[in-house]
């Protein structure tokens, strides 16, 4: 595929999007899936048929379960399956609604959840061996959301240990569905899998430098990241607190706001939650973006980013443009992926205190060293990161008060090879094989600094049939219009209708 450092002109940029659309309906035949696919099913279609007593709940479930059963074993995203208790919720879902208690579109539909999230008497352990054994007494609030909402949980799914980059050696890596031994995503890989794989029907992530849009765009879905604050964090296993944003992954931007909506609002007992009312996120869903202002940065979205890609964002943004929006010329400050690494490292010893030093061996080669990092990052050094963290989030609210939102790459590449053995090393075997792939914090980490609410979409695929993925960035609680743009997007356009062939 080609991959160069490349700035193009935005007239050259939109005429390229027509060439790319061309080329890319040659693979829709490998990749397209019949529509009518249960599994494939949006949750806002699987929803209206439960509420009109079209599906069942226990038989969804039990196909769902079977299904997991079927393919999972080579495709690695679930740690644990909650059958028993999947089928049991799913009973008492198919009995209130048979008796007219309907709670809304995710009663009685199977998800599932990134094993960082509190399962009261299941275990939780972050693909780390020292939490193996790590049972919960309680559930994460975001799981009391969900359940209180009437979604059945079908599991919990596999990730990076501790939720950084690289894989704990007694844990699965997931596999891409798109193409084997491709990256998958990251930290929250196992949600990106199963949700693109059909194996739930949404799922939740999470977000410390890139770990809701990774896999989004490695995994070909949508993936929201809310604002900071937005979604309560008790109960979730922390990598580090300043920045862990928690948020769900699903195959329509419709979806994303119906799961956000669900497991969003303050909690008391994480103080950091936002105490604003959460609005409905499918009201004005429909409106369209006609008057919208939409930044693009041309230096930042395509220098050193692959031009299939480039062109692919053309493509979007002249779609855009033609249902109303306006593209505005803005330019994204800067921000230092050395000053993340810094404080994300220092905050996780400390999530990892109980544990760390006192069992360093025990964890994964790559989480070892990151935590030796940390734990030598002086005060000095933390507050000078601190510092840039909080320049670039002045500096970059500031860009935003001429746009409604920045438009740019969720990734620089489409998923990049990535065997599984290749995951399970150091810090440098694993550094350096991100690294060959562009700087891919730049455009996820600063936007953790930020704390703003971010949307990733499918947005075309590569020669090799390999997921692309445009990602908007808005003002913080916009996550509603988020989820607007998106599905105006997604209107236009069947990108989140193609599925990987399992």
């Amino acid at each position: 595929m080609p991959m160069r450092s490349t700035r193009v002109s935005r007239r050259s940029f939109l005429e390229s999007a027509a060439l790319v659309t061309g080329l890319l309906s040659s693979v829709r035949a490998a990749i397209a899936q019949p529509a009518e696919a249960l599994h494939y099913m949006s949750v806002m279609e699987v929803a209206r048929r439960i509420e009109k007593k079209e599906i069942s709940p226990v038989e969804l479930t039990r196909a769902m379960l079977a299904r997991i059963e079927r393919l999972d074993g080579r495709l690695k995203s679930y740690t644990t399956v909650m059958a028993d208790q999947a089928l049991a919720s799913a009973k008492a879902c198919e009995s209130e609604i048979q008796n007219g208690n309907y709670r809304g579109p995710l009663h009685g539909v199977p998800i599932a959840v990134k094993d960082l999230y509190f399962t009261k008497g299941v275990k939780t352990m972050g693909a780390t061996k020292v939490l193996a054994d790590h049972v919960p007494s309680y559930d994460a609030t975001v799981v009391s959301k969900l359940r209180d909402a009437g979604a059945v949980l079908l599991g919990k799914l596999n990730l990076t240990e501790g939720a950084m980059a690289g894989y704990h050696p007694d844990f699965d890596v997931p596999v891409n569905p798109w193409q084997e031994d491709h990256w998958a995503g990251a930290s929250s890989s196992g949600s990106g899998v199963a949700t693109a794989a059909g194996l739930c029907f949404a799922s939740l992530g999470s977000d410390t430098g890139g770990s809701i849009r990774f896999p989004a765009a490695c995994n070909g879905i949508v993936g929201l990241k809310p604002t900071y604050g937005r979604v309560s964090r008790y109960g979730v296993l922390a990598l580090a607190e300043s920045l862990d944003h928690v948020g769900p992954l699903t195959r329509t931007s419709a979806d994303a706001g119906i799961m956000l909506e669900a497991i969003a609002g303050h909690d008391r007992n994480d103080p950091t939650s936002v105490a604003e009312p959460v609005p409905s996120m499918l009201d004005g869903i429909e409106d369209g973006v006609s008057g919208l202002r939409i930044g693009y940065d041309e230096a930042y979205a395509t220098e050193d980013t692959d031009e299939g890609l480039v062109a692919s964002i053309g493509d979007v943004l002249q779609r855009l443009e033609r249902l109303g929006a306006r593209i505005v010329d803005v330019k994204v400050p800067d921000s230092s992926g050395d000053d993340w690494f810094t404080l994300c490292s220092a905050e996780a010893a400390a999530a990892h205190e109980a544990n760390y030093p006192s069992r360093r061996d025990e964890y994964g080669s790559y989480f070892r060293e990151f935590l030796d990092m940390g734990a030598n990052v002086t005060g000095v050094q933390y507050a000078k990161a601190h510092k840039g963290r909080v320049e670039f989030r002045g500096a970059f609210r500031t860009m935003l008060r001429k746009v409604d939102v920045l438009a740019c790459p969720s990734m620089p590449r489409p998923p990049f090879l990535a065997p599984p053995s290749r995951l399970y090393g150091s810090i440098a075997e694993i550094m350096s094989l991100l690294a060959a792939e562009g700087d891919l914090l730049r455009f996820t980490g600063r936007f953790d600094f930020s704390g703003s609410p971010t949307i990733s979409l499918p947005c075309g695929f590569s020669e090799e049939g390999l997921p692309y993925s445009v990602q908007f960035v808005g003002h913080h609680l916009a996550e509603a219009l988020l989820c607007r743009i998106g599905h105006t997007y997604e209107q236009e356009t069947d990108w989140h209708r193609r599925h990987p062939n399992v």
